[in-house]
């Protein structure tokens, strides 16, 4: 079994504006059309069994919307995590939502939703997420598509873990993107989850080959942040680390079926 922990899709509608726009504004391609369909076709391709969908509400009552959407397409095959802004009124009220109806958890990305990671005011979000035993897939590192401001780094991402140490967070881009330096010294080694979308591409073979192996083995994920990486490429591209087969299925998917 594959599990991509770490992929994006919209309803068509938006898909067809989005995505351009979205390509347009971190100068990167697309490699499916953003739309479900898209990335169910990318999955048949690449042999993934499963993947996880990361919706981001860039405003509070886009909650609704994505909660209605997530409801639709929830599959044996996709996973969608609902997102909750920080600026919600009643976030401990939405996580009931999210549990009650039997979601895995949610995705928050700080650039897109304008926060930093171990802010107070997300206090009652994390510990309502720690209360009920909820995954938060949260964006770490700088953004491709933003300046290059500290709103996930390790040292953030350590603050959040020491206030909550039950917290089930998954620090996407291997850690931190494009910060992997930090990762290695302040976080590798931790029982932190970390899924490796859009970083291998950025590391060298050796590089890549260290910090895997500097880490524990339950703790990582297999991502592709398609439609921004090509699944197929990403699934490839780990599978050509020269790993051993059993560090290779935890990762590809013994893993992730775990947290799911």
């Amino acid at each position: 079994m594959i599990i991509d922990f770490h992929t994006h899709a919209f309803p068509d509608r938006i898909a067809e504006r989005a995505v351009p726009a979205l390509a347009e504004e971190g100068k990167i391609p697309a490699h499916t059309d953003g739309t479900v369909d898209g990335l169910l076709r990318s999955m048949d391709m690449a042999g993934i069994e499963k993947s996880v969908i990361c919706s981001i509400a860039t405003r509070p009552e886009q909650f609704s919307a994505i909660f209605d959407w997530s409801k639709k397409i929830r599959s044996k095959r996709l996973t969608p995590l609902l997102s909750i802004h920080p600026e919600d009124p009643n976030p401990a009220e939405k996580v009931q939502v999210v549990a009650d109806h039997g979601f895995a958890g949610i995705k928050l990305h700080p650039y897109y939703q304008d926060f930093y990671l171990d802010e107070d005011r997300l206090d009652p979000l994390y510990q309502s997420l720690s209360d009920h035993g909820l995954l938060l897939v949260s964006h770490c590192g700088y953004d491709i598509a933003f300046p290059r401001e500290r709103r996930a780094d390790p040292a953030r991402i350590l603050t959040v873990m020491a206030r909550f140490p039950d917290l089930k967070l998954i620090t996407t881009h291997f850690g931190g993107w494009d910060i992997w330096d930090e990762v290695e010294e302040s976080l590798l080694g931790r029982e932190i989850y970390m899924e490796i979308s859009f970083a291998l591409s950025y590391l060298s073979r050796e590089k890549a080959v260290d910090m895997i192996g500097k880490h524990p083995a339950d703790y990582l994920l297999f991502g592709s942040d398609s439609p921004w990486e090509d699944q197929l490429a990403a699934v490839n591209q780990l599978k050509g680390l020269g790993l051993t087969e059993n560090l290779l299925k935890k990762i590809l998917g013994r893993n992730g079926a775990r947290l799911l």
